[in-house]
């Protein structure tokens, strides 16, 4: 995505950057695959226990596939979309089957792409495999810490870790921070970079653009 500045004609305007969606295909999430998010404002019965919480815009959760547990049936990326609860940006998929899915949108993925998982799928951005199958160097995200637990790493805008090497069991994977952590070799990983790798680049411009 390309980052937008504007000329300074307001004081909230003159350190204001926004991203250019040009990759979003598709505004209206997919009904059957939100769900409704309700606010607290920061408040439990009634008393306000973090500070600094409200306001915003109302927002629907996207039922994320972070398991990938679909295993051996192709899917067509349908749609990029705005996901307005993290960073990343998600991909609609149209398995087979059937059935619809969301997932994270790798950087290079595009609309009328077909991804897999499986032990069987090829090392392209997009298609899950276990850790086992992945050759070293390979640049992977929506990592398990424990296989058929679902993705809990490396799931932020932008961020990718390394297959850095195999132990028996094990498979010893670099984080975006240096660390080097083992994972056993039968968890799930997919291949590439998270999408949307401009979003930590922008500049809010004014406290209140962070409301929404």
């Amino acid at each position: 995505m390309n980052i937008k500045a504007y000329r300074p004609e307001t004081p909230g305007q003159r350190f204001k950057s926004v991203l250019v969606f040009d990759q979003i295909t598709k505004t209206k999430p997919e009904k059957s695959l939100i769900n409704r998010l309700n606010k607290t404002a920061g408040r439990s019965n009634g008393q306000i226990t973090t500070r600094g919480i409200g306001g915003g815009h109302k927002r629907n959760y996207r039922l994320v596939d972070f398991k990938r547990d679909k295993r051996d049936i192709a899917a067509n990326v349908a749609a990029i979309e705005y996901d307005p609860n993290r960073t990343a940006n998600v991909a609609l998929l149209h398995y087979k089957d059937g059935e619809k899915n969301y997932i994270l949108a790798p950087v290079g993925l595009k609309v009328g792409d077909e991804i897999m998982s499986g032990e069987k799928a090829e090392i392209k951005p997009g298609n899950a495999l276990p850790l086992s199958k992945m050759p070293v160097g390979t640049i992977i995200h929506n990592i398990e810490l424990m296989p058929g637990a679902g993705a809990q790493m490396i799931r932020s805008a932008g961020a990718g870790a390394i297959v850095a090497a195999k132990e028996g069991n094990y498979v010893h994977i670099k984080l975006p921070s240096k660390e080097v952590r083992k994972i056993h070799a039968k968890s799930y990983a997919t291949v590439g970079q998270v999408g949307n790798v401009d979003w930590k680049n922008i500049s809010l411009g004014k406290a209140g653009r962070s409301r929404h």
